[in-house]
């Protein structure tokens, strides 16, 4: 194999890792405040795609793309908080019932039927803002280097929100102790639902600047859902290190697979690499051992 293929594979990969990060990330904020794992961000993520394509035209200026990237943040904003609503409602606390695998599968269904509703079984086409960059002589889509800055640009500002303001603040305290944060004071439900708010506007942005090469199909949710959360889980649950490292490995080996094996063996690739890393470090990567109370 030569270097520029290499490279090729390198950056690709890279960038299916930064959608997988960010895929991860969107899981770590609402787990970390509620332990709630929302199984519709990848739906989410395909809507996000799905207005892309609606709002896009054929060759779009910078401000018709900015436009569009506020109006798709402000409708996932919207109904990923009313999704948290109907999902935190049934719960007395984040331990005590399990509804919210119910309702969070089954917003992915039902979003998934409509937009299998809107434009059938075919893939949407999103067109690209910047041209494609030259790789060692090899073109390749922008949008990779976009989703891999993307994913850099949410990693420091949700570190920068869980240090530096209350909100954030409220929802490292909920994340150590719920009890104690309750007693605290701390409107739980408020943080888990802006918690949800925050989830909504990392899908929103990862599946808008990721359009052009996003598999943006009604059945293509439950794929990029189980590529973050594999990622997520071989980095280590709840770390946003571990997201991005995960979602690195997995872009770059299941890329590296469907180069030199075929596509059919992606999922086999990933899959071996998750079993390795939970025989060894079932907490993942970067995971903390969870204390065991006896």
């Amino acid at each position: 194999m030569s270097i520029d293929e290499l490279a090729l594979i390198l950056v690709r990969g890279l960038g299916q890792g930064a959608i997988y990060a960010l895929i991860g990330m969107s899981f770590n904020v609402v787990v970390n405040s509620s332990g709630i794992l929302n199984f519709a961000n990848g739906a989410l993520l395909i809507l996000a795609g799905v207005l892309a394509y609606v709002l896009l035209p054929g060759s779009p200026d910078w401000l018709v793309w900015t436009l569009a990237a506020a109006g798709i943040a402000a409708c996932l904003l919207f109904f990923v908080s009313l999704q948290g609503i109907v999902t935190l409602f049934p719960l007395k606390s984040s331990v005590e019932q399990h509804s919210w695998l119910v309702t969070t599968m089954a917003v992915s269904v039902i979003l998934s039927a409509f937009i299998h509703l809107y434009g059938g079984s075919l893939a949407f086409r999103v067109p690209a803002i910047l041209q494609p960059v030259s790789v060692f002589g090899l073109s390749t889509p922008a949008a990779y280097f976009l989703v891999i800055a993307l994913a850099v640009f949410w990693f420091f500002v949700i570190r920068w929100f869980y240090q530096k303001t209350f909100t954030g603040l409220a929802m490292s305290a909920i994340a150590q102790d719920l009890d104690a944060a309750k007693a605290a004071g701390i409107s739980v439900k408020k943080i888990q639902l802006s918690a949800f708010g925050i989830s909504g506007l990392v899908l929103a942005t990862t599946g808008f600047v990721g359009a052009p090469v996003i598999n943006i199909s009604a059945d293509a949710g439950i794929g990029y859902l189980l590529s973050g959360f594999t990622a997520l889980v071989i980095g280590g649950l709840g770390s946003n290190v571990g997201a991005l490292a995960g979602g690195a490995l997995v872009g770059v080996l299941s890329m590296f697979a469907a180069y030199r094996f075929g596509g059919i063996y992606q999922d086999t690739v990933t899959m071996g690499l998750l079993i390795a890393v939970l025989m060894f470090r079932p907490e993942g990567i970067f995971g903390l051992a969870a204390a065991r109370k006896v």
